[in-house]
């Protein structure tokens, strides 16, 4: 048996935003009943990115998991943010920003959104895990974490949970 959920996830602006989706996971297994099959975790979009990985509990005080802080850390050490239009990367450019039916954007961060496609690219838009006994295995302490690297302006995103089994 196949189920499909979305979930919807809202950023605001100028923020990377990691959502933990491990509760949202366990709820929709329960939901469907399956007891042993697999589960697959996908965003929807080219600058977001899912991952496994532990929560840490420790926060920096507006909030953010030191672990997150170390990932985006590391990762601007390997795609640096883009302050202004072309100065580390070629992405985007002029036949994809004037391409026909494109949408005008009055916002000029839009542009500057290269470093957030790398960064996803490297991590990848999907996971799956394996369901035993109705039980997500991700072990004691591991999360499954959504993280929409564009900060140019605030968004509505998608994640899609597949659970597959019996």
């Amino acid at each position: 048996m196949v189920n499909i959920k979305y979930l919807e996830l809202e950023t605001e602006y100028p923020k990377i935003y990691f959502f933990n989706l491990t509760e949202d996971i366990k709820e929709f297994i329960r939901e469907t009943g399956i007891k042993n099959g697999t589960v697959t975790v996908q965003s929807l979009h080219t600058t977001c990115a899912v991952f496994f990985e532990e929560y840490v509990h420790d926060e920096n005080p507006v909030g953010h998991d030191y672990l997150q802080i170390d990932l985006n850390r590391g990762l601007r050490r390997i795609f640096p943010d883009e302050v202004e239009f072309d100065d580390n990367y070629f992405y985007p450019g002029p036949k994809h920003m004037n391409r026909p039916g494109r949408a005008h954007f009055d916002f000029q961060g839009i542009s500057l959104n290269g470093p957030a496609h790398l960064k996803s690219t490297l991590l990848g838009a999907s996971e799956t895990f394996v369901i035993d006994e109705g039980i997500l295995q991700t072990g004691p302490f591991g999360s499954v974490w959504f993280v929409d690297f564009d900060y140019s302006r605030p968004r509505k995103r998608k994640c899609v949970l597949c659970v597959n089994g019996e």
